[in-house]
Order: structure tokens, then C-alpha cells, then sequence
């Protein structure tokens, strides 16, 4: 479906571009496009191996494993139905900490992780089960404590202060994470009754 948004996006451009004489510009925005596209993927590439990197020492190092003992208590109350030595839990618990620390690519194979044990739990069964939209909510929310992604896309685009967004990040985070938790808290004692 995606491939055909995106083909259909593309004949209208070229159609418009036809019909209005600036045919030039359209191809000339397409090498333009390719051209910015590559140079945005090299730049983060340093970054996300550089945070791969650190990622890599702060598990070895035990940092992981201290951010997770830390994150246990609330993923306790969240997910009430695991046990905290589930291998569900052990995903969930790292998925949020690599989250935490703005390794966004990183989370993902311990979230995909995740949600296959949470489903292996749910008998997978078609409907989701608490614990999985419980999870897909935090892993959305996703509060980082330094959103690498985002700094390092406003200072590619020459922002002044690429850093300045920490704190309305962490703000908007918050405040979505409370705000699902709290409907999906409210959904579930609604489907109780």
C-alpha cells in the first residue's frame, strides 16, 4: 500500500510538473531530494554507531543492568501480570532503558523481542492482550534522556541550538505516557464492567 502512496505521490508531481512547464524543477528537486537524503543517512550513521558503541560499554560495563534494576519497580506496576524474571519482562525492561538512553535503533530488536514473548504469552490470540498494548504505548512514548535523533537532525539542518529541545521533549513524553497510561488504565476497568 505504502509503495503505492508513494508511486501515486510521484505521477502527480511529474503530471503537475508536465502540465505547468517546470518539469525541470521537479527533476531538479528529485537530485536535490537524493543528494540531502544521502548526506542526512551518513551523518546520522556516525552517530547511531557512536551510540551503539556506548551502548555496547554501558552493558558490558553494568550500566545497563543498573538502569534496568532501577526501571523494575514501575515496569512492576505497568505489568502486573508478569513475573519480573518472565524473559518478556527482561525485553520490555531493556527495550525502555535503551529507549531511555536515546538508542531508538537499538530499542527496536528488544522491543520486536518483546512483543513476541508478550504474544507467546497471549496464546496469540488476535486480540492484544493488556500487557502488549501496555507496552506498544511506553515504547511510543519513548522518554529519552537525550533524543539524539532529533539534536542531531536540527543541527544537520543548521539550527543555532540543536540541544534546546531537551526539555519540551522530555515534557511532551511525559505527559503522553501519562495520558495513555491513564486511558488504558481507564479502557481496561471499563472492559472489566
Amino acid at each position: 500500500m505504502l509503495n503505492a502512496i508513494w508511486a501515486f505521490m510521484i505521477i502527480i508531481a511529474v503530471i503537475t510538473g508536465f502540465i505547468t512547464g517546470n518539469l525541470s524543477l521537479v527533476a531538479k528537486a528529485v537530485i536535490e531530494g537524493a543528494s540531502d537524503g544521502v548526506t542526512l543517512v551518513l551523518g546520522m550513521l556516525g552517530v547511531m554507531c557512536f551510540w551503539t558503541g556506548i551502548m555496547e560499554i554501558a552493558e558490558k560495563g553494568g550500566v545497563m543492568r543498573f538502569i534496568s534494576s532501577l526501571l523494575r519497580p514501575v515496569t512492576k506496576l505497568l505489568f502486573k501480570n508478569l513475573n519480573k524474571n518472565e524473559p518478556a519482562m527482561g525485553a520490555i525492561v531493556m527495550n525502555m532503558a535503551a529507549n531511555l538512553l536515546g538508542m531508538g535503533n537499538a530499542a527496536t530488536p528488544l522491543g520486536l523481542r518483546a512483543m513476541q514473548l508478550l504474544d507467546e504469552k497471549n496464546g496469540g490470540r488476535k486480540k492484544a492482550s493488556h500487557e502488549m498494548c501496555m507496552f506498544v504505548l511506553i515504547n511510543t512514548a519513548s522518554i529519552q534522556l537525550i533524543p539524539t535523533t532529533v539534536i542531531l537532525l536540527r543541527q544537520n539542518m543548521g539550527s543555532a541550538s540543536p540541544g534546546e529541545i531537551i526539555l519540551p521533549v522530555w515534557l511532551v513524553s511525559v505527559a503522553a505516557l501519562l495520558v495513555g497510561v491513564l486511558s488504558i488504565k481507564l479502557f481496561r476497568k471499563a472492559e472489566k464492567k
